[in-house]
């Protein structure tokens, strides 16, 4: 696979999770609404880590987003960083069983609805940058 191509790989799957989120709103699985949305925004990094690294598209297997983010000397607002390493918090806390429980309770309406419209944001500043030549 080229670069272009695992790109638009990575963009189409991250279409899919970012659906599949708001169907977990809709059923009020707000843990899994937040992994997905964790899951959505690395996708598009790994997209732009694909688009900007012509012979060596793979990016490092990490769910670390600041992390990916600086590998590709992105240039982030601190308000984007942060909320970068907040979102990858939220792989590790909906899946391990150990941060799953404390993660359950913080997981409110008005937590999760809080985080959905900044997993946005960033999907639609991310968007935009791939968009771009």
């Amino acid at each position: 696979m080229n670069n272009i191509e695992l790109m638009n790989y990575w963009i189409k799957s991250s279409d899919k999770d970012f659906e599949v989120m708001l169907d977990l709103k809709e059923k009020n699985r707000n843990t899994y609404v937040l992994f997905f949305g964790q899951l959505l925004i690395e996708k598009l990094l790994k997209a732009y880590y694909a688009k900007i690294n012509k012979n060596a598209p793979y990016a490092p297997k990490t769910h670390e987003l600041a992390y990916l983010a600086r590998k590709m000397n992105m240039e982030l607002t601190e308000r984007q960083e942060d909320l970068l390493e907040t979102i990858s918090e939220f792989n590790m806390e909906a899946r391990y069983g150990d941060y799953k429980y404390t993660f359950e309770l913080k997981c409110t309406d008005e937590y999760t609805n809080t985080w959905i419209e900044n997993i946005k944001e960033l999907r639609k500043w991310l968007k935009e940058i791939l968009i771009k030549k």
